[in-house]
């Protein structure tokens, strides 16, 4: 659906690359496969095995980096992010990758995630002398490693890592090797390729497809990865007894075209699709998708229904970021812009509407209305993951109830509000039936808190959660 209408972002996207004579070229592909994670600012941080030099800005990979600005960044590593920043988390100092520099070596760390415990900690270190460049929760590693009395960065890493608590996904660079790690509960996608004889780290796996690089495997939960010109080591800073993966990941943020713990994104939204239809058959005469996410569940559920598939939305390509801002009234009309109804595919017709995901209801009673003034008879909204009633704290911008118009209103409620004249939500057992993930040959476990209000780590009260990433 339209993230940035409905309210539902993750923050960030990672990706970094050791040992290759184009760096920051090939990062720059990266990044700009990895957009749709985050639009809000970028940059990229390279090593030439002597120092590191940082390029980074508000703005989309393609407005920030240009052919002069790549050539600007000589090195045979890098690292990069993609963000999205939610409310007192923008700004330039906010933009990642984070660079410290110190009398012994640099540091740069990228962060993909939301780390719940980040105020308690900064208090304790602003306690003890440190102080804050930002507001990002992503500082908070930077001192804890140096504090940390180990000789070694390897060991200054792996026990900085023990202290935090929440989602995260870490890419931490010295101008001599490229260190990697997953939370415990592996909570944010991550993997591991190789380019040649360089490797390469990436949120998802679409980036490897995009740079010509060959996916080896996912990394672990609580696996800390340190690569360097002698090659790549891997060690556990924690054992992980609760595995995790962000079910939304598959439903939503992912791109199509990428593979999650061994199953392909594009085609678990499909069986999400087909197992909605199984559990709300409707009488429809044609099935179409909320570009672009919803696309694939779409044609999944008609597949499975055989109702007809058609493109009844159309999605605006040339409608980018804007700096006017509006008034309410204009506000109203964002959608008409983003998206247009097809008045062939769904006047005189009952349509199934198939999206992925409802926040605010906002959007859904939008697009509902633009279907209905194209001439459909009936709307039937289907949904295919279950209602968003709690708040996630693990980098996903929903972070209290009042957002959510599930937390307090009944599914025929929201069916008012939104002017559907029907509206299903999937099971949460038919989600975990569609995505069926596996790891290593045992069942994957999802973090299902946004639907159950059952959360894999500790939660601290909400007003202590830091800006993210």
């Amino acid at each position: 659906m339209l993230a940035e209408l409905k309210g539902l972002n993750e923050e960030c996207g990672l990706f970094g690359v050791w040992g290759h004579e184009n760096a920051a070229q090939i990062t720059y592909y990266g990044l700009h496969s990895l957009q749709h994670r985050g639009q809000e600012g970028t940059g990229i941080v390279v090593t030439d095995g002597e120092k590191l030099k940082v390029a980074k800005g508000e703005g989309l990979v393609t407005e920030i980096f240009n052919a002069k600005v790549i050539e600007e960044l000589p090195g045979t590593s890098a690292v990069g992010h993609v963000r999205y920043a939610t409310a007192g988390g923008g700004g330039y100092e906010n933009v990642q990758p984070l660079l410290f520099r110190s009398q012994s070596k640099g540091l740069a760390l990228a962060h993909n995630g939301n780390l719940v415990n980040a105020i308690p900690l900064k208090h304790q270190l602003e306690a003890q002398g440190s102080i804050f460049q930002t507001s990002s929760d992503t500082e908070v590693l930077a001192h804890l490693i140096k504090r940390s009395g180990f000789p070694q960065l390897k060991d200054q890493v792996k026990n900085a890592l023990t202290m935090l608590k929440g989602a995260y996904a870490f890419l931490i660079m010295t101008e001599t090797e490229m260190m990697v790690a997953l939370d415990p509960n592996g909570l944010r996608p991550l993997s591991l390729g190789m380019l040649g004889d360089a490797y390469v780290v990436a949120s998802e796996t679409c980036a490897f497809d995009i740079v010509g690089a060959e996916f080896i495997r996912d990394v672990l939960p609580g696996e800390l990865l340190i690569i360097n010109n002698e090659g790549i080591q891997s060690e556990m800073f924690t054992i992980s007894s609760n595995v995790t993966m962000c079910a939304m990941e598959y439903v939503y943020f992912s791109r199509p075209d990428s593979n999650i713990n061994g199953i392909n994104v594009h085609t678990a939204r499909k069986n999400l699709g087909k197992q909605l239809a199984l559990e709300a058959p409707i009488e429809a005469d044609v099935v179409t998708g909320v570009p672009d996410s919803s696309i694939s569940a779409a044609i999944g559920y008609a597949e499975e229904s055989g109702i007809p598939y058609e493109l009844g939305l159309i999605k605006n390509r040339y409608v980018g970021r804007t700096f006017i801002q509006p008034s309410q009234s204009l506000r109203e009309q964002g959608v008409k812009m983003k998206l247009s109804p097809v008045r062939g595919v769904v006047e005189g017709k009952r349509v199934i509407m198939v999206d992925d995901s409802i926040v605010r209801g906002t959007t859904s009673r939008r697009i509902v209305a633009m279907l209905k003034e194209a001439g459909a008879t009936e709307v039937h909204v289907v949904i295919s993951s279950p209602a968003i009633k709690n708040p996630c704290f693990y980098g996903i911008d929903t972070s209290s109830r009042e957002e959510l118009i599930a937390a307090d209103k009944t599914v025929e409620e929201i069916r008012e509000i939104i002017g559907a004249d029907s509206l299903t939500f999937l099971t949460v057992e038919g989600l975990m039936t569609a995505i069926g993930s596996k790891v290593e040959g045992e069942t994957q476990g999802h973090c299902l808190a946004c639907f159950t209000g059952k959360y894999p780590t500790e939660i601290y009260p909400q007003e202590q959660v830091s800006a993210k990433c």
